[in-house]
């Protein structure tokens, strides 16, 4: 038997069994991150390390409440010793549907507040609330109430509707409301209490900023005027709930515009210093979430010290800062330079809750660290409940029962062969693995990963390949996983094996026929034209190299990464390129992971020509003939290639052939065989790490196709 990552193959009767026992292994904490553990007073309350979960959306908000406090529960459990909601909306003419956020409008929001205070205070955290008037960012859809901020101005989601300049009735109406969700946050069992003016989202950074705010009276004009809410409602605070909450200041020091905004050597800077003693806590960041919330595409662990240096010198109270910190040594580092007090995660502690712990634990390899993908942003942004790449039960904790760390051994120690070292491979053998089943995994090339590590090779997405070097870790540990390289399976070899569970894991193939999200039927005329697709180009592929001279085009109607980082890549070796979607947005659907203009932005510069709104009609040798998505209207451009992104066939021909041979599985010695991730339905990375683990999950027990396989939430209990 063979176990780790050198090349072994898989023959016929090869297999031994039964396989050892999973070992056990003991570590103890690095004396360099000592520092990371010490207590941190926060006003009246006191945080057992410098783990800090700032406020971070869930898609599951006051919809999925018992969804979110089993989720922020894990965390706290996993060592994180501040844990925060999302932010929790204080008035019905603050909300943002159809975002799923949390309510603190009255006394019926504090059960499910409540719940998820208990959940955080069962482990020890302190749990922290955001309370948010999201201002000229608030359409009101289910309220109903009219918009409201600083001066007359629309809206900024989209909505055809304008906020109202507020007058001091409506400024004293917001302090007053701000006040009795503070008492209600601490009644309701918070410990950390925030005022918030980030994101370009919320009122108070609306009065701050000379972009909306444009009074003339005490609340604009000055720097020190439009700080004014901003101190009223930090004294309000403090005095309503200070005595026994923190109270923390959520504050961009910076939005990115030059002149045109909030600068960290300008007013940022100068906020900081006049409200420094004010919070007990401050929160910095820059703004708008795009830009706090940058994929690791465009931004490096660590990308926001630039901007949020400057604050600890100027203030004596703690700082927390995010970063995209996964690594110990950048957390120490930034502790020790006096950069801030404590680290903040979002998506770090969503791609590993037990974070802190196995840092405390010396198991500092078990960290499983967040790729910077943002799909757990795609989560909020299309109010569903919050998924990971990296962890595939986040979001899962309440609903299907799933914890981190913690899965049940099987009922059986039976055999399982899984056919594919993808992520779904992967994420299968591990948990598999994990429950103490006997595993053997076998790959048809000769390296792990799949399409984790060939999609890691494109520019600015190495840290995918994280999904693969954490899985192959935690494999090296267990004595009772097989694995096997260039070990191609036809369904006359699985079955010849006689091991009673299969699971094929074997992937997709990027379609050469044009076929996608708006094409659904063949190109006509791809034989007259150079063809590739992103299988070309992906791993060992050599398609680059073998373009031909002359203008590229890149038909993108998949709508995700591939196309705008093929697009750069192709440009950046000296070709003309030219991508054509009939989408409306280059790469479209990165919207949601906020990063769509970013990849606008790159390709700009890497001078690549963009057709928005095109379809792409036919090939005619060196020609590519178009139309207009809305007219059909019909244009050409000059193509000496063309390469299709489009969608994905599922690598299903083992598949097919065991279930046409299921009446030869009982003298086989097989018992199931089942289809997972790209293979069964292609889909994301994060995706088919979920059917991994699903299948894992799920094995041994009975299913039923007619019950909803997990609980839900009671809706519209009064």
């Amino acid at each position: 038997m063979v176990r780790g990552t050198g090349v072994s193959f898989l023959r016929p009767g090869s297999l031994q069994a039964p396989f050892p026992t999973p070992g056990t292994e003991s570590a103890m904490r690095d004396p360099r991150y000592d520092v990371l553990f010490e207590p941190v007073p926060i006003g009246p309350v006191t945080a057992r390390n410098r783990f800090y979960q700032v406020p971070h959306c869930c898609g599951m908000g006051y919809r999925y409440p018992s969804s979110s406090a089993a989720m922020r529960g894990v965390k706290a459990e996993g060592g994180w010793a501040v844990v925060c909601t999302e932010e929790a909306e204080i008035h019905p003419s603050a909300e943002i549907t159809p975002y799923l956020e949390n309510r603190i409008w009255d006394d019926q929001d504090l059960p499910h507040l409540k719940a998820l205070t208990e959940a955080v205070h069962a482990h020890g955290g302190l749990a922290g609330i955001e309370l948010v008037h999201n201002g000229m960012h608030a359409p009101n859809h289910y309220s109903r109430e009219v918009p409201m901020g600083p001066s007359h101005r629309p809206i900024d989601n989209g909505a055809p509707l304008q906020a109202r300049a507020m007058d001091k009735t409506d400024i004293a109406n917001f302090r007053r409301w701000h006040r009795k969700a503070a008492i209600r946050a601490r009644d309701a069992g918070f410990d950390i209490v925030y005022v918030y003016a980030g994101h370009d989202m919320s009122l108070l950074q609306h009065f701050l900023s000379r972009r909306h705010n444009e009074r003339t009276d005490e609340y604009g004009g000055s720097l020190e005027n439009r700080v004014r809410l901003i101190r009223e409602v930090l004294i309000d605070t403090k005095e309503a709930v200070g005595d026994r909450c923190g109270i923390a200041f959520r504050f961009a020091v910076d939005e990115l515009l030059g002149d045109e905004g909030i600068t960290a050597e300008g007013e940022g800077h100068d906020v900081v210093a006049m409200l420094a003693e004010l919070p007990d806590l401050w929160d910095v960041n820059v703004s708008a979430w795009q830009n706090d919330s940058q994929t690791a595409r465009f931004a490096e662990e660590g990308y926001q010290e630039r901007y949020t240096r400057f604050v600890k010198a100027l203030t004596s109270k703690p700082v927390v800062g995010v970063g995209r910190y996964t690594s110990p040594d950048a957390m120490v580092r930034v502790v020790k330079q006096g950069i801030m007090d404590m680290i903040g995660a979002a998506r770090p502690s969503i791609a590993d809750p037990f974070l802190p712990k196995k840092i405390e634990e010396g198991r500092i390899d078990d960290i499983r660290e967040c790729i910077g993908c943002n799909i757990c942003v795609i989560g909020d942004d299309i109010s569903a409940p919050i998924r990971c790449t990296q962890n595939p039960t986040m979001g899962e904790e309440w609903r299907r029962g799933w914890h981190p760390e913690v899965i049940p051994a099987a009922k059986s120690r039976e055999r399982v062969l899984i056919v594919g070292g993808g992520p779904a491979g992967l994420e299968a053998a591990r948990a598999c693995g994990a429950r103490g089943l006997e595993v053997v995994l076998a790959e048809a090339g000769e390296t792990w990963g799949g399409r984790a590590l060939r999609e890691s090779r494109l520019p600015g997405l190495s840290s995918w390949g994280r999904v693969k070097d954490w899985r192959l870790g935690q494999l090296h540990k267990l004595a009772n996983v097989e694995m096997y390289l260039a070990s191609a399976l036809s369904a006359d070899a699985i079955l010849s094996y006689g091991i009673p569970h299969v699971a094929l894991a074997t992937g997709a193939t990027w379609r050469r026929d044009g076929i996608g999200l708006t094409r659904h039927q063949a190109l006509p005329g791809l034989d007259t034209v150079g063809a590739f697709t992103p299988d070309d180009f992906l791993g060992d592929g050599n398609g680059i190299d073998r373009l031909p001279s002359g203008p590229i085009v890149i038909y993108d109607d998949e709508g995700y990464v591939m196309g705008g980082v093929l697009a750069e890549m192709i440009a950046k070796r000296g070709h003309e390129v030219t991508l054509v979607t009939p989408l409306e947005l280059v790469s479209y659907w990165t919207v949601h992971a906020l990063d769509q203009p970013f990849i606008h932005k790159r390709l700009i510069e890497s001078g690549v020509t963009i057709r928005l709104n095109t379809r792409l009609a036919a090939c005619r040798e060196s020609t590519a003939e178009l139309a207009c998505a809305f007219t059909d209207a019909p244009s050409q451009i000059d193509c000496a290639a063309l390469v299709l992104v489009t969608s994905r066939l599922p690598n299903d021909e083992v598949t097919l052939d065991l279930m046409a041979r299921e009446a030869d599985w009982a003298d086989a010695g097989v018992k199931s065989v089942k289809a997972i991730g790209d293979c069964h339905a292609p889909a994301t990375i994060a995706a088919a790490v979920y059917a991994g683990h699903r299948y894992a999950r799920e094995f041994g027990e009975i299913i039923d196709p007619d019950v909803t396989p997990f609980r839900r939430e009671a809706i519209g209990v009064a």
